[in-house]
Parts: C-alpha cells; structure tokens; sequence
C-alpha cells in the first residue's frame, strides 16, 4: 500500500510541470516589436492568460516582471508556436500569438508595465 501510495504520489509530482507548461508557455519574439505604445526587444516571454475566451487578456512577463498587458481573442487553431506581425512606417507592429493549438489576436491598445 505504502509503495503504490509513494508511486502515485511520484507520478503527481512528475505531471504537475506538464500542466504548469500548457497553462503559461513561453512565446519566442524573434525580432523588436511595437505592441500598442510599448516596444519589446527580442526574446522569450512568459505569456500569462486570464479571463475566458475567447475575450482574454494577456500578459507578457521577462524576468518574472510584467511588460505588458493587452486584451486578445482566442481562436482555437492548430499552429506552428510563434508570431505574426506586420510593419507599419517602419516598426513592426504584434499582430497575432500563434500557439499549438490556440491564436491570440491582438484587438486594443495594450497597457505596458502592469
């Protein structure tokens, strides 16, 4: 009883960063980007999503500090992880997250630093 108890137990403890990874994936921005009045450098950002969808909000966090917020709709596709953007008098704007199986489409103004 005692083994099956500490096997069990194991093997929660071994699923639980599989579940923390889908919940808060790591998004790759390959390039400077313009999101709303914020710019963000190239790099790795922990994406963080509340709300329900498919209107959520979505923070982007580097260092585990907020950099920005913003609002997006969720739309249920299957992908390649990364981004989409496009350029606009010479910045190159977010446009869209691309995860596995879900699509963040920017749709406001977001709000840097919150």
């Amino acid at each position: 009883m005692k083994k099956t108890f500490g096997l069990a137990f194991v093997l929660v403890l071994a699923a639980i960063p599989a579940f923390a990874g889908k919940r808060n994936p790591t998004v790759t921005i390959p390039e400077a980007v313009q999101v709303g009045s914020t710019k963000l450098p190239a790099g790795d950002y922990k994406l963080i999503m509340t709300g329900s969808e498919p209107n959520v909000q979505v923070t982007l966090e580097q260092n585990a500090k907020p950099v920005v917020t913003f609002s997006a709709k969720a739309v249920e596709s299957k992908n390649t992880p990364g981004v989409a953007t496009d350029s606009a008098n010479g910045t190159v704007v977010l446009q869209s997250i691309l995860l596995d199986r879900l699509t963040l489409v920017l749709n406001s103004a977001p709000n840097s630093g919150q």
